[in-house]
């Protein structure tokens, strides 16, 4: 699999310069990309992290965390050369320089994965993750 194709949609939606850091109608202009919103090998997306500008795919189930779903996260990072970080939710991390490439949050209503989008194995990483804790009869 590849790199995630949404790059050009986040881009869209950044602010271009501090110039038009308080203008709201350049604002609106780029928030009308958001009436299309895409997909990745099925999954929604439905949003940005708020600091971190990762794109967020919609997960079509609940996550609790529990010691056998982590062990799970643990072993699959390990497959794509992460470690899992865990702070108020886990990061997957790469082991030769630390950078995240993937988080999974459990904390509303349906489970989410924000996903670096320049990652050369995002969209195989989050069907795996998708995979990975699907629940049984889903």
């Amino acid at each position: 699999m590849t790199k995630l194709t949404v790059g050009p949609w986040i881009a869209a939606q950044k602010l271009p310069s501090r110039n038009v850091a308080r203008d709201r109608l350049a604002f609106l202009e780029r928030t009308q990309v958001r009436q299309a919103t895409p997909t990745v090998a099925g999954f929604p997306l439905v949003g940005l992290g708020g600091s971190c500008g990762k794109p967020c795919f919609a997960l079509p189930y609940t996550l609790t965390w529990d010691d056998q779903n982590t062990q799970a996260l643990e072993a699959l990072a390990g497959e794509f050369g992460c470690y899992v970080e865990y702070g108020v939710y886990p990061h997957l991390k790469l082991h030769e320089n630390d950078q995240e490439v993937a988080a999974v949050q459990d904390w509303t209503t349906f489970a989410t994965v924000y996903m670096r989008p320049g990652y050369d194995r995002a969209e195989e990483l989050l069907v795996r993750l998708a995979d990975t804790f699907r629940p049984a009869g889903n």
